[in-house]
């Protein structure tokens, strides 16, 4: 399945969930499934919690994360040593 055939999976109305990029047809945010991602959670588990989507609409997810990383850029804080106090 390409890159498009997914993102075709995701909608963005702005009368639905705030104009969060959601799952085509629910209600399910993609931030949020790419925060279970994140979190460890396996693509299994998501599919366990949410019976409605498809293996394919978790991967739409992710190809819409990677799209948005193209153009979009977050300063990330750099670990850095603190000081100890004297």
């Amino acid at each position: 399945m390409s890159n498009n055939d997914l993102l075709s999976r995701i909608s963005i109305d702005p009368n639905i969930c705030f104009g969060k990029p959601c799952i085509r047809g629910h209600r399910i945010w993609v931030s949020l499934i790419l925060d279970y991602l994140a979190g460890g959670t396996t693509i299994e588990e998501v599919l366990e919690a949410y019976p409605s989507i498809e293996r394919e609409d978790v991967l739409a997810c992710i190809a819409y994360g990677a799209e948005m990383a193209r153009d979009v850029f977050v300063e990330l804080p750099l670990n850095q040593k603190k000081e100890a106090s004297a």
